[in-house]
């Protein structure tokens, strides 16, 4: 049997060892990043726990914290002070829970919009002027029983 055509015979052998390889590289790729941002987002979840114990809130689970803000603060650093949220914000989070024409808004809670301004502080701290304006005329007063 000639070199050449041992090599042509077994020309899959050749591809599936290249696609194991690449396969091996990304996945090391991927673990390397995720472990990176553990690292990040465990630090940023703890120092946002820290920070709402500070201002009297109990503290939030440290793993679900993590999962739901990752390194970036996930969708509540996602443009913070756009006013299709604004507005969404005010229909679904500061009503009453009627649907139709007896849905009435209602006044927010004041901790609530502060809790959201600790996450920002932590997470994304260049939205917070963002925020600040697009609350600005929220009407907020103590309205949960604690």
């Amino acid at each position: 049997m000639s070199p050449t055509r041992f090599a042509s015979e077994h020309k899959w052998i050749y591809i599936g060892a290249i696609v194991i390889l690449v396969g091996l590289v990304v996945t090391g790729l991927i673990r390397y990043s995720t472990f990176k941002r553990t690292d990040e987002s465990a630090s940023k979840a703890s120092r946002l726990s820290e920070e709402l114990v500070k201002a009297g809130y109990p503290a939030p689970d440290q793993e679900n914290t993590q999962r739901l803000l990752g390194t970036d603060g996930g969708e509540v650093c996602q443009a913070p002070g756009d006013a299709l949220k604004k507005a969404l914000y005010r229909i679904e989070r500061i009503s009453n829970g009627a649907t139709g024409p007896g849905m009435r808004p209602v006044i927010a809670d004041t901790r609530a919009v502060q809790a959201e301004r600790i996450v920002l502080q932590v997470y994304c701290p260049d939205k917070l002027d963002e925020f600040d304006d697009a609350v600005e005329d929220l009407k907020t007063d103590d309205t949960v029983r604690r």
